[in-house]
């Protein structure tokens, strides 16, 4: 499981120049992350509960899905940010 400081990426994202979601846009994402969840959970592969807090933060950030796949592939490559002790 990895470990990611969420409001140390919620204020790199913050930072970030990009196209927020619209409401509607966010909600369609926001019902195809429960979709993908579900799936993941299905084949005994949920996300522990820091990930899910991190793609709940980008869901709330309304970052757009290719955008988040930037953001995680980032993260995993130069390794997670520990939460602060």
């Amino acid at each position: 499981m990895m470990q990611f400081d969420i409001e140390a990426v919620r204020a790199q994202v913050r930072a970030m120049d990009y196209v927020r979601g619209t409401p509607d846009e966010v909600e369609q994402w926001r019902q195809d992350d429960a979709e993908s969840r579900a799936n993941l959970a299905i084949e005994d592969m949920a996300l522990a509960p820091n990930e899910a807090e991190l793609f709940d933060m980008l869901l709330e950030e309304a970052v757009p899905p290719a955008l988040v796949s930037k953001i995680v592939q980032g993260l995993v490559q130069n390794g997670p940010a520990e939460p602060p002790a």
